[in-house]
């Protein structure tokens, strides 16, 4: 069975976040990119998954909702926040402790490194039409990580994060 070595020319790894908080309307549902990310996945006898990413390459590419839609100024204020208050510029990874393969389905269990705290999580990936799919709740308070918050907590991130993967199998 293959190795697949898989990155930012592959597909996308992004994280999609929503708003809280009594002036949620206010703000935005947000679709970030990671633009510096590889993966190995390992299909062989010993199925393994290990991902880094850099937590300085999330780039915001979409704001849903919000009383004002969001500008490049607004962008940039918001990765500058992510790099200094959020991830603080700690690098991300995951090391699979087992991978079991159901038809196309992966079962992934490993550890998450996040903001400087390691975690087990458990997600599904789709190896389907030569991609590579799947998605995972993490939630931000697991790995010691405060959501970020304006106008004193009423308006604010929700703690669960979704990050999401898409990307083409190299042939």
């Amino acid at each position: 069975m293959p190795i697949y070595t898989l990155g930012p020319d592959d597909g996308t790894l992004s994280v999609r976040t929503a708003r809280a908080g009594s002036v949620a309307k206010a703000g935005h549902d947000l679709l970030i990119h990671v633009t510096a990310w590889s993966a190995t996945l390992d299909l062989g006898d010993a199925p393994s998954l290990a991902v880094d990413a850099d937590a300085t390459s999330l780039r915001v590419r979409e704001g849903k909702g919000g009383m004002m839609a969001l500008d490049d100024g607004d962008k940039t204020n918001i990765q500058q926040t992510i790099d200094d208050e959020v991830l603080r510029k700690r690098d991300i990874s995951f090391r699979s402790t087992s991978v079991a393969a159901e038809g196309d389905a992966l079962g992934v269990a490993g550890d998450l490194t996040l903001a400087g705290t390691t975690k087990p999580l458990t997600f599904d990936l789709a190896l389907a039409d030569g991609r590579v799919t799947g998605s995972v709740v993490v939630k931000q308070t697991d790995w010691g990580m405060k959501p970020f918050s304006a106008l004193f907590g009423a308006l604010k991130v929700a703690d669960e994060v979704r990050v999401e993967v898409d990307a083409a199998l190299p042939g």
